[in-house]
């Protein structure tokens, strides 16, 4: 690699900045749930499985603070709340694509890995 980890990671980086945002441990699931279009908040958490309303709207409202993820409320009655990506948020689809072809290409080996390491004495 040609960058040194030392330079793009430093405290006051806004590189680091973006990193810290996408690692959250819901951030790139839930960007990636809203790949595909508009999702309500209902449908995000069926979609995603395992986060509770509560984490998801932290979650949604950090990437709405960043400008990942935009919020559109509709007039309408029983309101309507639609969550989108942002074209920033759009910019992160190809890395996510990626990122998740590793997560399926590897997360055996990595189970199976934490499996032998329970195993060993301690």
């Amino acid at each position: 690699m040609s960058i040194t980890a030392g330079s793009v990671f430093l405290a006051d980086c806004p590189a680091r900045l973006a990193i810290e945002v996408i690692a959250d441990k819901w951030s790139v699931v839930t960007l990636f749930a809203l790949s595909d279009g508009p999702v309500r908040h209902g449908d995000l958490v069926t979609l995603i499985g395992g986060i509770s309303r509560k984490v998801l709207t932290h979650t949604l409202r950090r990437l709405q603070a960043n400008g990942l993820v935009t919020r559109q409320a509709f007039a309408e009655a029983p309101p309507r709340v639609e969550y989108s990506l942002t074209e920033l948020g759009l910019s992160l689809q190809e890395p996510i694509v990626m990122l998740t072809q590793w997560a399926r290409s590897n997360g055996e080996a990595i189970v199976e890995f934490r499996e032998t390491e329970s195993d060993l004495p301690g």
